[in-house]
């Protein structure tokens, strides 16, 4: 599976952004997928991720309550809606997908076969 992500953009804090994340390919309901981000200096993080099929989700402590992720199996597409957006938000966020991950392994990047490029994430204070 291919995965393009896109949405990001500069936004004031307070604000909000909805990424996409498209994947090509079928059987696209099999794919469980997550979003991560990653700031300038700092590690991987894992933002939310949604589990193939019935779409069980589960996210960080860090956005809960202020990002929702999504999918629509007949678009092929996960969403991360992202509401009161902090200027510690501001990173690089990149989706990956995985068919054969674990419930228990979601917020694991290396669980993850499957990587889409970056798109960046900008919230100004």
């Amino acid at each position: 599976v291919q995965l393009q992500a896109s949405g990001g953009g500069l936004v004031q804090a307070g604000g909000s952004l909805k990424l996409s994340c498209k994947a090509s390919g079928s059987a696209f309901s099999r794919y469980s997928v997550a979003w991560f981000r990653q700031a300038p200096g700092k590690e991987r993080e894992f933002v939310a991720a949604v589990f193939r099929n019935y779409g069980n989700t589960v996210s960080a402590d860090s956005v809960k309550g202020r990002f929702t992720i999504s999918r629509d199996n007949t678009e092929n597409t996960v969403y991360l809606q992202m509401n009161s957006l902090k200027p510690e938000d501001t990173a690089e966020y990149a989706c990956a997908a995985s068919n054969t991950i674990i419930l228990s392994s979601l917020r694991n990047s290396e669980a993850y076969a499957y990587w889409g490029q970056g798109t960046l994430v900008t919230v100004s204070s």
